[in-house]
């Protein structure tokens, strides 16, 4: 079986090797020539993927290992006979600690405590879902928007236009949907991005179209109490440096990318594959995983439970340094093409980062019940 997958899917040969030949490629470059003779294709999200791309070719199962699926055309390729597989919640845990830390910088920036705020998180699936549980777990008060979830009659949840009026931080986690009932690409329109709340803090970490980038550049060059955090963009890998300069805070599309979260999704489609293959999953995440990144904390007694937090969520994953990464190299970038190859860099050469439940308060005895509930909610271990 020869098996066509995007570079950039970490253990790759530990899983996939013993089910094939694996043929490796930058995602960007896997065209319909590399896969005529293949059986199965594994991306990630920046191939987009349509029964056109396979037609005449043998592949008959295609996984993507994120948790999102709009660069993949699904209704399309299963009317051509295509099994396709994604990784939904991998990057979950990820994606919370990169909101947090969204919030922290910006409480910092601005002198507001974020755990005051009333958060409206849109879209509460797989990752919206668990920022909520985190949030309120953390006391933070949480609106929740997801208009398919209450056509079904979820309770709990609110028209978006109402959650604008209401929010002083909104926070995007829903699909890139072009077409249906509930169409999220221009969710936030010019319309909506003028109706946001003075101050409000807006982040994107979903999809780059779900905010229109140009009114956002119109809306941002009008109103300086607006922060702005931005880790997708519109026409991705092409960033707008214009916009990107009156954003608070700019990544390239990372927000998920700690080796965790990539880990499980490799493991996820794996495991999709062998049982479209109809045999046995042998290989096993947990014998795979690096042990790097574990760290054992021990904290004096009499620390506050605030501060404590704010450094345990600096330690896990500090959204400065990509941004500071990105501008560095965006802004200085010569011409387009640079600017592109740079974003895709980014993205191809991050460092490695781990998530919260990696750090151990191995203390917790000698702490207050309350600062060990707070760490506890964070994702912190309290052995």
């Amino acid at each position: 079986m020869r098996i066509v997958a995007d570079e950039n899917i970490p253990l790759l040969d530990a899983f996939f090797g013993p089910l094939g030949q694996i043929i490796r490629l930058p995602g960007r470059e896997i065209d319909r020539t590399v896969l005529l003779d293949a059986d199965v294709l594994l991306v990630r999200s920046v191939t987009a993927v349509t029964a056109a791309l396979l037609a005449g070719t043998p592949v008959r199962f295609v996984g993507t290992c994120t948790i999102g699926t709009d660069h993949l055309d699904v209704s399309g390729l299963a009317a051509a006979g295509v099994t396709v597989a994604s990784a939904p919640g991998c990057n979950a845990r990820g994606v919370v600690e990169y909101v947090l830390s969204c919030l922290l910088t910006l409480s910092e920036r601005t002198g507001q405590s974020w755990r005051d705020k009333t958060v409206g998180v849109v879209g509460v699936g797989e990752v919206g879902g668990r920022l909520v549980n985190t949030l309120e777990a953390l006391g933070v008060r949480c609106l929740r928007c997801d208009p398919p979830r209450a056509e079904k009659g979820e309770a709990g949840l609110m028209p978006l236009d109402a959650l604008i009026a209401e929010a002083d931080v909104i926070t995007c986690h829903v699909p890139l949907l072009r077409e249906g009932e509930y169409p999220t690409f221009h969710l936030f329109d010019y319309t909506r991005l003028k109706a946001l709340r003075h101050g409000v803090w807006l982040i994107n970490s979903s999809r780059g179209p779900v905010i229109n980038n140009q009114a956002l550049a119109e809306v941002l060059s009008q109103r300086n109490d607006l922060q702005v955090a931005l880790d997708v963009w519109e026409h991705e890998p092409e960033v707008d440096l214009s916009l990107m300069q009156l954003c608070a805070l700019a990544t390239p599309h990372i927000a998920g990318y700690s080796l965790d979260g990539k880990l499980r999704g490799t493991a996820q489609i794996y495991a999709a594959l062998c049982a479209y293959l109809q045999q046995p999953a042998l290989v096993q995440l947990a014998d795979l995983a690096p042990d790097t990144g574990r760290v054992q904390l021990r904290v004096h007694p009499d620390a506050p439970a605030e501060w404590l937090l704010g450094r345990a969520l600096r330690w896990v994953y500090d959204v400065r340094d990509d941004d500071a990464r990105m501008r560095n190299r965006l802004w200085f970038a010569a011409g387009d093409a640079t600017r592109r190859a740079g974003f895709d860099l980014l993205r191809k050469e991050y460092p490695l980062r781990r998530e919260a439940a990696l750090l151990a308060i191995v203390n917790s005895d000698e702490l207050s019940a309350d600062t060990c509930s707070l760490m506890s909610a964070a994702g912190f271990l309290i052995p």
